[in-house]
């Protein structure tokens, strides 16, 4: 199963890292190879930037613990190849379009969500976009 994760999800784990987390139950299903993470160079830099922009964010999340997550997300995900040509428009928020076409070159299954702009759509051709809570019960 191929999955890509939206920045929201990555940014509430740094705020919270614990056991339970979402985060840490794709963690898990990676180690028991029952899914392969999917990321891009515009996910990871959006990651990035979200983070170092936000007062509160850059408070709560050391630069270290920034970095050392990218790194763990390059070396256990898949990176899908960069997209050269014009992401045609498909969300309420033309932010998310990138998440959208993304996951379909990736040939993702799920794309995994918070954000009501992208979970609004259901489905994209055959890719599912889905809440984490809705996401948990698929695994």
């Amino acid at each position: 199963m191929r999955v890509l994760i939206d920045t929201s999800v990555f940014i509430s784990y740094l705020l919270n890292p614990h056991q339970e987390s979402f985060v840490q139950l794709i963690l898990d299903a990676i180690i028991e190879d029952r899914i392969t993470l999917l990321v891009s160079e515009p996910l990871l830099e959006e990651i990035e930037r979200t983070v170092k922009r936000k007062k509160y964010l850059i408070e709560a999340i050391t630069a270290r613990e920034l970095e050392r997550f990218l790194l763990l997300l390059r070396a256990i995900s898949e990176m899908i190849p960069s997209i050269d040509s014009p992401i045609p428009t498909i969300t309420r928020d033309v932010n998310d379009d990138y998440l959208i076409a993304y996951a379909v070159v990736g040939n993702a299954d799920y794309l995994v969500s918070v954000d009501k702009d992208l979970l609004v759509l259901g489905e994209v051709g055959t890719l599912k976009i889905v809440h984490t809570r809705e996401f948990r019960t698929v695994l």
